[in-house]
């Protein structure tokens, strides 16, 4: 009797081992399974989009076909209305309006050269009209001036055989004076325009130097660059308000979808009734500008009131871990690392069991993205239990300390 129950026992350990190997065999079998289920899954959908774009093609070629029949009913409609011989008309007769279109073009050039002729010699012929109209205004100008000097010969005979001399000699004294006066200011004319030559020559001397070669060729070029720099900074303006315009735009889209992560994750994880939601507003700091401050407002029914000195630690710790978590999965979707130090901090039991869940789902969420690593690091047990399943790791790391008060690291299995 105790030989037999000796090798029931016997038998019960090696089934024991047997199972432990085959429990160990199955894991990577199991893994094996679900990569092929997602190879299936991707091969399904590439034929589906293959098939997709086939059926499309197939509908380009049936329209292509239409399209076809619809131009050999033309064609076979432009053969039967003998439109061809009517073509060989008009095209002998458009070479015949070629030739005459050259007829006249020689024509034209001949009409050309004899109208150049003519406008040579009408410019020749108001040359001369010039110098005639002028030989005539010297003329009449001349006889103008002798017919002027003798009215003033005549005037000055009557003057002096009417006026008195003393009223001629202060009229006189007072033309000398305006005489002086002018001729005062005809030199100092004539001295700033003997400055104003000697400048010029001056200048143009100066012009001569090697530092003003080619002047005009480097004036229109530094012209060219001015305006190429103005039109490039209107341009940039013009980017600049666009590029403003964009950014403003995707800042509010990033809020509003910050904003929805935030208020599913809130109410997911949050066990109280107190706080329906929360929400991050941001507020312009004065007109015209980019920099905004932001808040995290809670919502409750109807009312909405900031959070900054009216809800415990707990609620805090619990709103920046949502928080961070929505930042991450709007704005970190191709980087895979994810670290929490202490995320139960203030949190009761049932806040911690529901953050568990939240990173639980997100961990389902990112198990096809190659790069993903949760880092948790916490001194409660249940919060790491909750969140190490076997599905999502293999081992986690415990640290201890030695009685010499020394850190130990561990690894140790999930079933551990």
């Amino acid at each position: 009797m105790f030989g037999m129950f000796s090798y029931l026992t016997l038998s019960a350990s090696l089934n024991y081992v047997k199972f432990q190997h085959l429990l160990e065999a199955v894991v990577p079998l199991m893994k094996e399974k679900e990569k092929l289920l997602q190879d299936y899954e991707d091969l399904k959908l590439k034929l589906d989009r293959e098939y997709d774009e086939h059926a499309e093609n197939k509908r380009g070629f049936q329209q292509d076909i239409e399209m076809l029949m619809t131009l050999n009913n033309r064609i076979k409609e432009y053969l039967d209305s003998k439109k061809v011989e009517k073509l060989k008309d008009l095209q002998e007769r458009h070479g015949l309006s070629e030739s005459q279109l050259q007829r006249c073009d020689t024509r034209k050039q001949e009409i050309s050269t004899d109208l150049n002729k003519s406008k040579e010699l009408m410019r020749n012929q108001d040359q001369l009209k010039r110098n005639i109209d002028d030989n005539l205004n010297y003329r009449k100008t001349k006889a103008d001036v002798d017919e002027l000097t003798h009215e003033i010969e005549s005037l000055e005979e009557k003057v002096l055989s009417i006026g008195s001399m003393s009223s001629l000699e202060a009229d006189l004294k007072k033309h000398l004076q305006t005489k002086e006066r002018l001729l005062s200011e005809m030199n100092r004319c004539h001295g700033t325009l003997s400055v104003y030559q000697s400048n010029i020559s001056k200048y143009k001397i100066d012009l001569k130097h090697a530092q003003y070669n080619d002047i005009d060729k480097r004036y229109f070029n530094q012209l060219i660059q001015l305006k190429t720099t103005e039109m490039a900074n209107k341009d940039l303006d013009r980017y600049y308000n666009a590029l403003d315009k964009a950014l403003m735009r995707f800042h509010t889209m990033k809020m509003e979808e910050i904003n929805k992560i935030i208020k599913e994750l809130w109410q997911q994880t949050y066990r109280g009734q107190d706080i329906d939601y929360i929400s991050i507003h941001s507020d312009s700091e004065g007109a015209g500008s980019r920099s905004y401050s932001y808040r995290v407002l809670m919502q409750t029914g109807e009312t909405e009131l900031e959070m900054r000195g009216r809800c415990s630690a707990g609620q805090k710790v619990l709103a920046s871990l949502i928080i961070r978590l929505a930042l991450a999965e709007t704005f970190c979707l191709n980087c895979g690392i994810l670290a929490l130090d202490e995320p139960t901090t203030n949190l009761d039991g049932p806040n911690a069991e529901s953050l568990a869940a939240a990173l639980v789902r997100i961990m389902e969420d990112r198990k096809g993205q190659e790069n993903f690593q949760l880092i948790v690091i916490t001194h409660d047990e249940r919060f790491a239990q909750l969140i190490g399943q076997r599905q999502h790791a293999e081992k986690y790391y415990r640290v201890t300390k030695d009685e010499h008060q020394h850190s130990i690291i561990e690894a140790q299995e999930i079933f551990d």
